[in-house]
């Protein structure tokens, strides 16, 4: 079976890459040489190794590790290019006290791969995140007495079902190696005992994403921003998907207030696709790019730019705080959605579409709190942001509210840390 399985992976990565690398070389042949086995040199002794599969994962990594011991050595691992640029970022002050940090990524899942990982770093147990499970990596570790944990642990609707289709098969290979599980929601523990993890394993942990710290601000960027927006109010959108940016701009144009719009794709590799978007509108533009890394905006542009493309990677987190109010990105098309507790915490008014499937406990807290507002479409979208630029007073008390939800549901960091102590030493 996993001669064949390792076959049928082979075969997969043959034929995916050619169209990965012509739609994405850009983007995903960094990765390459690490994934194939050109691994840096091991540090420290006995680490823990976390998969923070990108950029969300990354910043939960980081969260579980700045409660665990200090002098605890770490191996952190990522699959994407910016997850691995958020690891490289976050874990770097996490090395002041001593600590040994080696960030890789995480090999493909083939037999003399993940054994050539493995016998370089020999890991204490390995902690994965949300709901990223690789068989062969399972069994090995198993195999080798490498206890794994799985922590904020979620099970999307699209997922449910096809787990639900592999019935024993799934529980086999994927969750009988598990020590440990702690699910995000209630329903995500429902389900994961419905697919067949075992009950004393599992536990209902919380969501780490409520926990992470507050980012700090980019050196220059606040102030920049400011200047560029010339006392107008700023409104942010995070996180675009492709197809959204259309609408986004659409819903901008309408919105007859004075007012600068950050727009931020979720895809790196997208910038200069969204740049020729923006560049098309009537609005003047700018690219986050023309602005010093630190130090303001420099020369204003002779017209003030309308729209500023944030084509950087790990500042649209801090950007938040500056706006009047955010639009949550891929949830006007069909993708699940992102994480809307990075404007919440900041008492941001929060606007969603009606895709939130990845964050559906999120998503129904904020509802039931009247701590977000839907926009069901582009025009929705243009109402609701003149709505909060007129009414600044229901603005705030909407803010108000999402960041109490924040605060009510932090506490997942402890809980998970608890957790993972009971099936592996963390001294």
């Amino acid at each position: 079976m996993w001669f064949l399985y390792q076959l049928a992976m082979a075969a997969g990565l043959g034929v995916a890459a050619p169209v990965l690398l012509a739609r994405r070389g850009r983007h995903y042949l960094p990765t390459l040489p690490a994934r194939l086995g050109r691994l840096p040199e091991a540090r420290g002794t006995r680490p823990l190794w976390l998969h923070a599969a990108s950029v969300g994962e990354a910043g939960v990594a980081a969260t579980l590790a700045r409660a665990l011991p200090p002098d605890l050595d770490l191996v952190v691992t990522t699959v994407t290019p910016t997850g691995q640029a958020a690891a490289e970022k976050l874990f770097e002050p996490l090395t002041a006290g001593g600590r040994s940090v080696v960030v890789t990524y995480l090999p493909f899942d083939l037999g003399f791969l993940v054994g050539r990982f493995l016998d370089r770093y020999a890991p204490r147990a390995l902690v994965l995140f949300e709901s990223e499970l690789w068989p062969l990596l399972l069994r090995d570790c198993r195999r080798r007495s490498i206890p794994v944990a799985v922590l904020n642990a979620r099970i999307s609707d699209r997922s449910y079902g096809r787990m639900k289709r592999a019935g024993r098969l799934y529980r086999r290979l994927l969750l009988d190696p598990l020590g440990r599980l702690g699910a995000q929601s209630p329903q995500d523990e429902e389900r994961l005992l419905s697919l067949g993890a075992r009950p004393a394993r599992t536990s209902l942990t919380g969501n780490l994403k409520f926990d992470t710290p507050e980012p700090v601000p980019v050196a220059g960027l606040d102030q920049a921003l400011r200047d560029l927006a010339a006392e107008r109010p700023i409104l942010v959108a995070g996180s675009t998907m492709p197809g959204e940016e259309p609408i986004v701009l659409d819903a901008f144009e309408r919105l007859d207030r004075e007012a600068l719009l950050v727009l931020a794709p979720r895809h790196p590799e997208r910038f200069d696709e969204v740049w020729r978007k923006v560049e098309e509108r009537p609005l003047a533009g700018m690219r986050r790019s023309r602005i010093a890394a630190a130090g303001g905006a420099g020369p204003l542009p002779a017209e003030p730019p309308g729209i500023v493309l944030l084509d950087s990677l790990g500042e649209l987190a801090s950007i938040y705080r500056l706006a009047s109010a955010a639009f949550i990105g891929g949830t006007l098309v069909p993708t699940g959605g992102h994480n809307p507790i990075e404007a919440a915490r900041f008492g941001v008014p929060v606007i969603v579409g009606p895709s939130m499937e990845n964050f559906r406990r999120i998503a129904r807290d904020l509802h039931a709190a009247d701590g977000v507002a839907l926009a069901a479409d582009g025009e929705a979208l243009t109402r609701a942001w003149r709505r909060f630029l007129d009414r600044p007073d229901e603005a705030a008390e909407q803010g108000r509210r999402g960041l109490a939800i924040v605060d009510r549901n932090r506490g997942a960091v402890e809980r998970s840390v608890e957790l993972l102590s009971e099936l592996v030493d963390l001294d």
